[in-house]
């Protein structure tokens, strides 16, 4: 006895949505502009092949007349018939050598089209090149302007820290000598002071001779 088909689960009964598939490169949706001078060799480009279509139908269409005309003049086998048959003869090979005359022209539609679009790919790209320049050179314009004040405000502060290095040794150098200097002037006042209060600290000497030389002129009276 043939197993029953499971039932789908809920899980896939759900409908997976399908994913998006996200190409490399994005469509470029710009539309390109054509120049006038592209628009005006396609432009003959498509009547012509707009004229060759139409001499096709003719052609065809002479080739029938001139098949039917050729039929009758052999049933008829009268002059007239024989002359409508030569000319519708004569109709078909003049559409002929129109239709090879179109074809001619429209191989040099083509090769006019084709070198009217090299010439014209190759301006694009010497105008878009040029864009793309100037638009280089004017960001690096505005870089150079930024670099220019980092690169001054970064020497400004390298100038001053050197600055004030250079200033600090010269203040401490200046400090030191000054220091020195009262050192010094300070060593002499106080030898100064020290002599002058030694001075006055010394005990007044007697007078000895003066006293014995005034003794010596009283005994003589």
């Amino acid at each position: 006895m043939a197993r029953a088909a499971k039932k789908p689960s809920a899980q896939q009964r759900v409908k997976r949505k399908p994913v998006a598939k996200t190409s490399a490169a994005k469509k470029n949706t710009s539309k390109k502009v054509v120049s006038p001078a592209v628009a005006k060799a396609e432009s003959v480009l498509a009547k012509l092949q707009s004229d060759i279509k139409k001499q096709a139908a003719t052609v065809s269409a002479a080739r029938k007349k001139a098949v039917a005309a050729k039929k009758k003049a052999a049933k008829a086998k009268t002059a007239t018939s024989k002359r409508t048959a030569v000319n519708a003869s004569n109709a078909v090979k003049k559409a002929v050598a129109q239709t090879e005359q179109l074809k001619n022209k429209l191989k040099a539609a083509n090769l006019s089209v084709a070198k009217v679009k090299a010439v014209d790919t190759v301006k694009q790209a010497e105008a878009a090149a040029k864009e793309q320049v100037a638009a280089i050179a004017a960001n690096l314009a505005s870089k150079s302007e930024t670099d220019l004040k980092k690169a001054a405000a970064a020497f400004e502060k390298k100038w001053k820290k050197a600055r004030a290095t250079a200033n600090a040794k010269k203040v401490k150098t200046a400090a030191k000598k000054a220091a020195s200097k009262v050192k010094a002037v300070s060593k002499k006042a106080a030898a100064k002071l020290k002599a002058v209060e030694k001075k006055a600290a010394a005990k007044p000497k007697k007078r000895k001779a003066k006293k014995k030389a005034d003794g010596v002129s009283a005994k003589n009276r």
